[in-house]
């Protein structure tokens, strides 16, 4: 598994963790019911502390998205959580209103923020074959 932190993103290390993993396994590049790192494995990987990457599992692990099995690691969830309709959209608009903020601020304008987002969609979609 292979993760790229950036101290000075300004984004706390265990989220950027968190996105990253989802981004793998939204893209299949993580498959259900694969291993992922062990905490310290990863924690060495990315030379931060293991509580980080701890943190970053409980995340994964609260989302449904990673599984403990005691005594043998944590894999991948061989199904993603349910999640009610309303719930999906309430998620996806504080994503969206996150993108956006952040793009007014970069002095991003909306047609490049929208291709941005259909040009990453395309490279999931061809990581995914």
């Amino acid at each position: 598994m292979q993760l790229q932190i950036d101290s000075k993103k300004g984004i706390p290390i265990y989220l950027q963790i968190v996105n990253q993993v989802k981004y793998l396994v939204a893209s299949r590049r993580l498959e259900p019911g694969q291993e992922v790192l062990p905490i310290r494995a990863l924690a060495e990987q990315l030379v931060v502390n293991p509580n980080t990457v701890a943190r970053a599992y409980l995340e994964l692990e609260r989302a449904g998205i990673l599984m403990k099995r005691h005594g043998t690691g944590t894999y991948v969830a061989d199904a993603p959580p349910p999640v009610r309709g309303s719930q999906r959209l309430k998620i996806l608009s504080d994503r969206a209103d996150a993108l956006l903020i952040e793009a007014r601020q970069l002095g991003v304008e909306l047609e490049e923020t929208v291709n941005l987002v259909r040009a990453r969609h395309a490279k999931m979609l061809a990581v995914a074959k």
